[in-house]
């Protein structure tokens, strides 16, 4: 058996990787699509690294485009397998790839009117993604379920967005079984809105995620006092907007929550909040259907509160003319929108036409991959460049990292502390930038780790 690396390697985004058993079964872990790399982002995506048409199974740890992107291409390349996920992350795969594909094609249109030759195309269309939705079958969480007669998979959740979960897999080759662990994407302990990650069984290899693997979420006020403070400087006192990209899964829903519970400390400055995404629309519907992942805390809100995430002055934008309409509207106002990253859709509009007035704020409430928009904006960086066009940095450019979905060093560590290190033959670091990784696996080594490996992009890896 072997396990090859071909996204989320060395880097963030992308997640991909391949188990290839001795009988040449190949167990494909995400296809997620890379995002906000600059230039190398496209041909990443255009090229897979393995052969789609030879994987026999696709197992999702959750719904993030950067985990599931890529899916409709693996099936329109010629993926004729089963793809194993929740039912809550179906429910928002379902809606987040049909979203991908508007986008892509949006984008590409809207770029293409700049260019006389070397047209770019979307990935795939609306169609790749009915033929890829068919494909899904849904494992209960806590549930071992078999695959096929080698293998068995078991979910766990990990508490990082609506479904995500942690995959556990156990193969038996020649009388002799592996267990696999890959985190996915780990949530934190004490997150606003989910449960803690589970506790899982002990594992012979591990892949763990590595966003925030040299870093704490050390915040000297709380996430809500602190959207209050920027938004009264900004917008009551300066008369300006605030603009925050957000994931529309996730992030969206953190923000509204926090909002939600400044109204009800009667703390929520009087203003307009947008939500410019239909996509965040149908996200929020989806969560608030599934209202037995909500923490303690928010179970305790919601006797009081039947609704956390609708608060007065809340407004949801799904027509592109009233999108358009928020750029001439001078009223200050709070404008949360997709993506989180800020290097696509409607998000980067607001900021360019934002970007230009010091009065204005752009609040990026989450991790942002540094060769983004966001990222780039995030670092300091005078100038921009947005649908091709220069931009000075003019608006106010701030952070509420503790809003992030991704765990730190410490939530890491305490996802792992039910492993004895002793046993775990290899600990592989992915989805996360290589300095980063670096001083994670400093860490993991001092924590007993014997064996800890940052495998780079396409490299495969013998497991005995």
């Amino acid at each position: 058996m072997k396990i090859a690396f071909h996204g989320a390697a060395r880097t963030v985004t992308g997640s991909k990787h391949l188990i290839t058993l001795d009988n040449q079964t190949q167990i494909l872990l995400d296809c997620g699509m890379f995002q906000g790399r600059g230039a190398a982002t496209d041909e990443w995506n255009k090229h897979f690294g393995f052969n789609p048409a030879e994987v026999s199974y696709v197992i999702l740890s959750h719904a993030h485009i950067d985990h599931s992107g890529l899916l409709p291409k693996l099936v329109a390349e010629g993926f004729k397998g089963p793809i194993f996920c929740t039912a809550a992350t179906l429910d928002l795969v379902r809606i987040l790839l049909l979203d991908s594909a508007k986008i892509q094609e949006q984008d590409a249109f809207y770029e293409n009117k700049r260019r006389a030759k070397e047209l770019i195309k979307p990935l795939y269309v609306e169609e790749d993604v009915d033929k890829t939705l068919s494909r899904f079958k849904v494992v209960p969480y806590d549930t071992p379920t078999v695959i096929d007669e080698n293998s068995i998979v078991y979910f766990t959740d990990a508490g990082h967005i609506l479904g995500s979960a942690a995959v556990h897999l156990s193969i038996t080759e020649k009388n002799k079984t592996t267990r696999l662990t890959f985190s996915g994407d780990v949530g934190r302990y004490g997150d606003l809105l989910l449960r803690a990650p589970q506790t899982f069984p002990q594992a012979d290899y591990i892949l763990i995620e590595s966003t925030y693997g040299d870093r704490l979420h050390q915040e000297v006020i709380p996430p809500e006092e602190a959207l209050r403070q920027i938004i009264e400087e900004t917008c009551i006192k300066h008369g300006g907007k605030v603009v925050i990209p957000a994931f529309s899964v996730g992030r969206t829903q953190e923000l509204l929550y926090a909002l939600n519970a400044l109204e009800v400390d009667g703390k929520l400055p009087n203003v307009p909040y947008y939500v410019d995404s239909p996509l965040s629309s149908k996200a929020t519907a989806v969560i608030k259907s599934h209202p037995e992942v909500y923490n303690r805390g928010v179970k305790e809100l919601m006797k009081k509160d039947h609704d956390p995430f609708d608060f007065k002055g809340l407004v949801f934008i799904e027509d592109v003319k009233d999108s358009i309409a928020l750029n001439d509207d001078k009223t200050p106002c709070v404008i949360i929108s997709a993506s989180g990253m800020a290097d696509a859709g409607r998000v980067k509009h607001h900021i360019r036409n934002t970007i230009d007035n010091p009065n204005n704020t752009i609040l990026m409430a989450g991790y942002c991959e540094p060769r983004s928009l966001g990222g780039r904006l995030v670092s300091g960086q005078p100038f921009v460049r947005i649908f091709g066009e220069e931009h000075v940095v003019k608006a106010q450019v701030k952070e509420i990292k503790s809003m992030s979905a991704h765990g730190d060093r410490d939530d890491l560590l305490g996802f792992l502390s039910c492993q004895n290190p002793a046993l775990v033959k290899k600990l592989f670091i992915v989805h996360g930038e290589y300095d980063s990784q670096i001083n994670f696996k400093a860490t993991l080594e001092a924590e007993g780790f014997q064996s800890v490996d940052i495998p780079d992009m396409h490299q495969s890896i013998e497991l005995a």
